[in-house]
């Protein structure tokens, strides 16, 4: 079986690495839950397997599935495309699943952080979520990973992302909310994820996106593309919502300097039309009293910079908005040597994330 490691990855070496270094392969879960996706998740199942096809083509993947579902996913995927049956309460791999740090000989750990379904009781999206707990160590274990127990601290994968050389961007409104870890001071969050993911410089931005029901994750904000480069949502629209978050949202890292003393060169990705919920999308999802509100003319959080990156490709979401194209060739810029291929997300939108949200990348040992 994996160890759980009594210490902490910086004393023993390992980082955290950014996602654009070499994968081993990819982590994703189908979706099932129908107060989460409407019409039973069959549309968001169908759009799962697009996204789980595209990543194949340049990495392995395994897809999680409940039991009951096992047999008609092993028969809609490709036979390249590993299926494990894994109990979940929800489809979203970037936050339940484990993340792995690595040391300088290639040697790869897990860190098991806790997770209460952003929020607990005080605003998370459902209830239970006993199944979603144990995701992390069941991958590692059959990963054979040794892990780090860390689940008396609440982090979602979501929340954070890093440039493997010792900066990682975050949100105050997320990681200092107080339905994740009331008894502790931002300085002591701070040293936690110095000592597990081995960083030496936060940039914490104030907000992330209107209307994002995680209380403001970073991956629907900002992403590295590279140590030093980073590419950001953004809208020129005075009157739109999320104006003002993505441009203190700017000012913060114009003027941040990341762990290696370099200025930030940010790209600004301009956000679609915002996604709405339907009257005829709200009528065909399950109401559930303690899920979260779902109901027609419900706004939720809409970007492109919420994209894969895997080994030789970008998986970039599409809305039928005017502004994909633009997107897609603005994000091609950024990776020259890679594929960049676009796929129409708006069901994996209506649940309340995007191609990053269901995704765990295993980086390569």
């Amino acid at each position: 079986m994996a160890n759980t490691i009594h210490s902490t990855p910086k004393l023993d070496g390992y980082r955290m690495p950014g996602e654009f270094e070499e994968h081993a392969g990819t982590w994703m879960i189908w979706p099932m839950r129908t107060d989460t996706w409407r019409l039973g998740a069959k549309p968001a199942q169908e759009v799962f397997a697009k996204v789980a096809k595209a990543i194949a083509d340049f990495e392995p993947v395994t897809m999680c599935v409940n039991s009951s579902q096992y047999e008609h996913v092993r028969e809609v995927l490709p036979a390249h495309i590993r299926v494990v049956e894994l109990s979940t309460d929800d489809a979203w791999m970037r936050d339940i699943g484990p993340t792995i740090v690595k040391n300088d000989q290639g040697c790869v750990r897990g860190i098991d952080w806790g997770f209460n379904a952003w929020g607990g009781l005080d605003g998370g999206l459902y209830f239970p979520w006993d199944m979603d707990i144990h995701v992390k160590q069941k991958i590692l274990e059959m990963e054979w990973i040794d892990r780090y127990d860390l689940r008396g601290f609440i982090l979602e994968g979501g929340s954070i992302t890093v440039d493997g050389e010792g900066t990682l961007i975050t949100t105050e409104q997320c990681l200092l909310n107080k339905n994740r870890n009331p008894s502790l001071s931002k300085q002591e969050i701070e040293t936690i994820l110095s000592n597990y993911l081995n960083v030496e410089k936060i940039i914490w931005l104030e907000h992330g996106m209107v209307n994002d029901e995680t209380d403001g994750h970073v991956d629907e904000v900002v992403f590295f593309v590279k140590p030093g480069v980073v590419g950001m949502s953004w809208t020129d629209d005075e009157n739109d919502p999320q104006y003002k978050v993505l441009n203190d949202a700017y000012k913060v890292l114009k003027e941040a300097h990341d762990a290696r003393g370099r200025k930030l060169e940010i790209h600004k990705i301009h956000i679609p039309k915002q996604v709405t919920i339907s009257e005829e999308e709200a009528y065909v999802i399950d109401r559930i009293r303690n899920s979260y509100d779902r109901s027609a003319g419900k706004q939720l959080a809409t970007t492109y910079v919420n994209c894969y990156i895997c080994n030789g490709a970008v998986i970039v979401p599409a809305f039928g908005d005017p502004r994909d194209e633009e997107a897609a060739a603005k994000i091609q810029e950024l990776f020259p040597d890679r594929k960049i291929i676009q796929i129409n997300t708006r069901e994996i939108a209506l649940g309340g994330g995007n191609i990053h949200c269901i995704t765990q990348q295993l980086p390569k040992a």
